[in-house]
């Protein structure tokens, strides 16, 4: 995620941190180089077919709507990631609290409190499908990596160990409830960012935003070399700008769990986590992460 400030006029100019330019540019020029090709052509070779520009505004204005339908989607998508992260940093931070109100043994507290932090980094491991699983280490010493379901696996033993704490008379039936109950809510938003991440925006989507793209930037300068002449490239950059840089900044939208400048961060977020729980584990809280470069991982 990128965190800065309201950008300058130089800014706005020039900035290329968090912005979908670099991705982009090779299209853009492409599709402009294309443009001066065919002014060339129309005025040094033979005169090529002029068209009403009429036409393409109502084309650029039903290709703006289905843009922004579609950008309206991935944003909904990252929202709910964001949102279902902001239920499991509470989630977790309640279930530190709940462990030091119902389990009595402290050894017993402090395993399920760092099965709660192996849990958490697991999950971001395996929401950005890295094969890395380092900094869950830092927490538990029980390795869950192996399993089918890492996460799962550490969801699952630290079912064990409530149910080890109920057999040892370390807890009552009501503390076993809530604790219970607030596994199930952490579950409940890891089944969701699973669900965001399995199920992308239907490919059909992409395919067709990116094929009337292409379609309306090339055909863009039949219409206006009548009237724009070797301004005609200028004019298809711009175009090509503005729609293709909606349609990836659409992209990464999607996939809220991705790596990319403007994926959620989650690495931060797991932070605010240990940092949460330190206290309860008698442990010195580590440092906040800070942005690098204005990008917050």
């Amino acid at each position: 995620m990128i965190l800065r400030d309201k950008p300058g006029i130089m800014q706005l100019l020039f900035a290329l941190r968090g912005s979908v330019l670099p991705a982009i540019l090779p299209r853009i020029l492409s599709l402009s180089l294309i443009a001066a090709g065919l002014v060339a052509i129309d005025q040094y070779v033979f005169t090529l077919v002029h068209t009403n520009p009429a036409a393409f505004a109502v084309f650029g204005i039903a290709l703006s709507l289905f843009l922004g339908f579609r950008n309206n989607a991935a944003y909904e998508r990252w929202w709910e990631g964001r949102r279902l992260w902001g239920q499991l940093v509470a989630d977790m931070r309640t279930l530190a609290r709940e462990t030091e109100l119902f389990i009595e043994s402290p050894a017993r507290r402090e395993r399920i409190q760092r099965l709660a932090l192996a849990f958490i980094h697991h999950h971001r491991i395996q929401l950005r499908g890295l094969s890395d699983h380092s900094g869950v280490e830092d927490w538990s010493a029980e390795n869950f990596s192996t399993a089918p379901h890492p996460p799962c696996g550490a969801l699952n033993r630290m079912a064990q160990e409530l149910q080890a704490a109920r057999t040892a008379g370390e807890t009552d039936g009501f503390g076993l409830k809530a604790l219970g109950e607030r596994m199930a809510s952490i579950a409940l938003a890891q089944a969701g960012c699973e669900r965001i991440a399995a199920t992308p925006l239907p490919y059909v989507y992409s395919l067709l935003v990116f094929r009337t793209t292409y379609l309306y930037c090339l055909l863009l300068p039949f219409a206006l070399m009548d009237t724009a002449g070797w301004l005609t490239p200028l004019f298809v950059c711009l175009v090509a700008y503005v729609f293709f840089g909606l349609a990836e900044v659409t992209e990464e939208l999607a996939h809220p769990f991705g790596e990319t400048v403007n994926g959620l961060p989650l690495d931060a977020m797991c932070r605010t986590i240990e940092i949460s729980m330190a206290p309860h584990l008698g442990v010195e809280a580590p440092p906040p992460l800070k942005p690098d470069n204005y990008y917050l991982s």
